[in-house]
């Protein structure tokens, strides 16, 4: 018979935190019913803090060369047929103004870990967007780089940095990693940019090649500890110019059940309802606010790049100008029973 873990979902719901052991019970016993439990309580604990709003995040993905080799992305260095592009600062802050134009207040920086992107460049196109829209907040997703660079970059005015730890388990990190990349190093970088006053976004995907149910209990256990502003979790999604091409996808289900869980694990966090749960999905990212996530994230790169940031295969979203994305994102929210907002969507740390 198995087990019920209605009791274990209370008490998470109640104290916000549970075992190593106990997350793994709460993973490995989940059906039907535990699953619609933690959601109806997840989505009360984020209508308690954020009501029924979902805040957007206009993304601009400035770069796909990369220094690294994660042999998971698409845009790892040692791809052949990745179709290299770079936005110069010009474009960069061109779509920052599109975007102002359409009401964001948020802008996500995302790139590989391209050398192009030096403190004195990205620190001059932060200046510049804070400059020309003083109102907004700067997000940076820009991999490991050292303190004085997040130093540097705050005090440029960036306010957010999102960095996936990928994985609580330094043996699992190896697996998904050339050996030049570290998981210690990972780890010390979102501490440096929590000393360093951003608000500070881990995250990791769900249903990586070799992961288990412990190891995702141990990053339950880590997201409970670190208390991040954010938490970006969305299921794995092969790439058919990487090694893992023919391992399968994680799924819809794990994921929006994760996503509960982190709803009550940290009730104020933002929590992203992700391209890729769109890509595996095509009702996924409304199944994710209805899970307990409250951001999105429509692109507002330049739509002739679009497709060519390929992190996994068949990602959607590719051929929307801005205006497009934004409206149809608002639209599927507004479907379900949620308002999309254009303000900064900042955290609420007070419980």
């Amino acid at each position: 018979m198995a087990e019920d873990i209605s009791p274990l979902i209370r008490k998470l719901s109640e104290s916000h935190s549970l075992s190593i052991e106990e997350y793994e019970r709460l993973i490995a016993g989940r059906n039907e019913e535990s699953a619609r439990l933690l959601r109806d309580l997840a989505v009360k604990e984020r209508r308690r803090i954020y009501g029924n709003h979902v805040y957007v995040r206009g993304l601009i993905e400035v770069s796909n060369i990369c220094r690294n080799d994660c042999l998971y992305c698409g845009i790892r260095r040692s791809n052949p047929h990745c179709e290299r592009y770079r936005l110069n600062p010009d474009e960069i802050t061109a779509c920052a103004d599109e975007g102002y134009s359409l009401g964001f207040r948020t802008f996500v920086l995302q790139g590989g870990e391209d050398s192009y992107f030096t403190d004195e460049v990205l620190g001059g196109i932060v200046r510049s967007i804070k400059a020309s829209h003083p109102d907004c907040a700067v997000t940076l997703s820009m991999g490991e780089r050292s303190r004085s660079s997040y130093e540097h970059l705050r005090a440029c005015g960036a306010d957010r940095y999102l960095l996936r730890h990928e994985t609580a388990d330094p043996e699992h990190y190896a697996r998904l990693h050339p050996p030049a990349m570290s998981w210690d190093n990972r780890m010390n970088c979102l501490r440096e940019l929590r000393e360093l006053g951003y608000q500070v976004g881990c995250g990791f995907m769900v249903g990586s090649p070799y992961q288990t149910t412990r190891i995702l209990a141990e990053d339950l256990k880590f997201i409970e500890t670190f208390r991040p502003e954010m938490c970006g979790i969305g299921p794995f999604i092969p790439h058919k110019d990487t090694p893992f091409r023919d391992e399968p996808a994680g799924t819809l289900e794990l994921t929006c059940y994760l996503l509960s869980v982190i709803r009550l694990v940290h009730p104020p966090v933002l929590l992203p309802a992700t391209t890729a749960l769109g890509t595996i999905d095509p009702l996924g990212r409304e199944k994710g606010i209805m899970s307990g996530a409250n951001v999105v994230m429509p692109n507002l790169s330049p739509v002739n790049v679009r497709r060519k940031y390929e992190l996994y295969d068949n990602k959607i979203c590719t051929g929307e100008e801005s205006a497009q994305c934004r409206e149809c994102l608002s639209n599927r929210m507004r479907s379900i029973g949620y308002e999309v907002v254009v303000d900064r969507g900042d955290f609420k740390r007070a419980l």
